[in-house]
């Protein structure tokens, strides 16, 4: 839409606010809201003052001024508000004299928008297309504490298995999943099809095309749904959109979704499988009817630049310290740096698929923990800088393993590298090896720095907190 049609179609909604989100750096919408009369044209040029100092990731307090500039492709109506409410994405820019502005560098819709411009730029794609599967838990109840004296977390969900037994005001009628085995089953198992559905309608309704959706094989009410790909920063755009909606939509009917990447122990964790392809005007650039699984050489150079920079990448895409509770060898998560057109446990799968145009690899370590924005454009970027050196995987150890990685020998699987083990160690891995991000002026250094230090805050709050199994194992040392 233009602006002009924005105004126009907010009328014709009924629309009696506007609501302006922006994404801060760990990737989390925020948001502030203004009757409908103080949206006019002149706002989408020259945006809206707000206070950025409280943002997390963004400026001091001496430094706090900054700007929205909504951007009118993104209006919609929003779909949970009581009064009719026209929602827009902004951008994030500083106000400068005279009225001249730039945009914010530490803002990460201005990342992936770079990124995209970097893509153009080289001459050797000018389309970028993603497709993140990312997975979550709808809980019945959760309770968490963290103080001084008192350390827990619990969450419940009526499908459960640990509910085969309960008792309580409301009838047990069994029907529940055993661990790791929710991958697809009917009600009345699965009790979470209508919910799920709504879930697609919503996104639907709100232009968000939605290709499938399903229970996944976390027991205790693991979901996915599907988006169709799109470009890097309309994905981005959508995926934020997605996790709004399965929220909100969860809590209306008295439950709470969750996107953490291992809130369960001993199931499955939820990841964001990542789908990649490259294009130049209207021809799909991964294929070749000729290469292993169906590649061509410039995909194979794309993936060498994702494993090489795989560990740098890690602190971006997997950027908690839950995360590494869900990348743990020896299970079927995504842990080995090598790329495969079978093995789910391998960092890279290339999905099976004869047609030229669904030709994409996958990148499999990614969890919807991630800011979606510098997750993709991060991804671009190591894609890119493979194709620009001609990293060939193969010659790097990357593969490709077409073996069952589950059965090879202790001494064979010491021949393949893993994932950092933790995010302390992926973040040592992203300040060892960056450059490739700062190409273009994609990511800046002062971005990089800031966010290291606020996830080097986050670890350490969990580095220092005494945990239940501490107690189980030690309290009687």
């Amino acid at each position: 839409m233009t602006p002009e049609e924005v105004l126009q179609f907010a009328q014709d909604q009924g629309a009696k606010m506007v609501d302006f989100k922006f994404v801060d750096v760990p990737g989390t919408w925020q948001h502030f809201s203004a009757p409908l009369h103080e949206l006019e044209l002149e706002t989408f040029v020259e945006g809206k003052a707000f206070d950025g100092s409280s943002v997390r990731g963004f400026q001091t307090i001496n430094e706090s001024d900054m700007l929205i500039i909504p951007d009118p492709e993104t209006a919609i109506m929003d779909p949970f508000t009581a009064t009719p409410t026209l929602s827009l994405v902004c951008d994030i820019a500083h106000p400068g004299p005279a009225g001249t502005k730039r945009p914010y560098s530490r803002d990460p819709r201005y990342v992936a928008k770079k990124a995209e411009h970097y893509l153009c730029s080289s001459g050797i794609a000018d389309t970028s297309y993603f497709g993140p599967e990312a997975e979550f838990f709808i809980f019945d109840n959760v309770r968490y504490n963290s103080s001084a004296n008192i350390q827990y977390a619990e969450v419940d969900s009526d499908e459960a298995h640990w509910n085969t037994a309960r008792n309580g005001g409301t009838p047990n009628l069994g029907h529940r999943m055993r661990v790791k085995e929710g991958y697809f089953p009917v009600a009345p198992n699965d009790t979470l099809q209508d919910l799920r559905t709504e879930m697609v309608m919503m996104l639907e309704a709100n232009g968000v095309a939605v290709e499938a959706q399903h229970h996944e094989v976390g027991a205790p009410g693991q979901a996915e749904i599907d988006i169709r790909f799109n470009t890097l920063l309309k994905t981005a755009d959508n995926l934020l959109l997605y996790k709004y909606i399965v929220k909100n939509t969860a809590r209306k009917y008295g439950k709470t979704a969750t996107f953490m990447p291992k809130p369960v122990f001993g199931d499955n964790g939820s990841g964001m499988h990542v789908h990649q392809s490259l294009w130049k005007g209207e021809k799909p650039l991964f294929f070749d009817e000729d290469g292993y699984a169906g590649i061509s050489q410039l995909a194979r150079y794309y993936i060498g630049g994702l494993l090489t920079h795989a560990p740098a990448l890690l602190g971006i895409v997997a950027s908690t310290t839950n995360s590494y509770k869900r990348l743990v060898p020896g299970y079927e998560a995504p842990v080995n740096l090598v790329f495969s057109q079978g093995n789910r446990s391998a960092a890279v799968r290339i999905p099976l698929t004869n047609s030229s145009k669904a030709k994409r690899i996958e990148f499999r370590s990614p969890d919807p923990t991630a800011n979606p924005y510098l997750a993709f454009a991060a991804l671009l970027m190591a894609g890119m800088d493979g194709i620009r050196r001609g990293i060939e995987p193969s010659e790097h150890g990357f593969g490709p393993v077409d073996q069952d990685l589950f059965h090879m020998s202790p001494e064979e699987l010491r021949e393949i590298r893993s994932v950092p083990a933790s995010l302390d160690a992926a973040l040592d891995a992203l300040e060892d090896d960056h450059a490739f991000l700062l190409e273009g002026g994609v990511f800046t250094t002062d971005l990089l720095e800031h966010f290291v230090e606020l996830k080097r805050a986050q670890s350490d709050e969990v580095r220092l907190r005494p945990t239940p199994m501490e107690f189980a194992l030690y309290y009687d040392a």
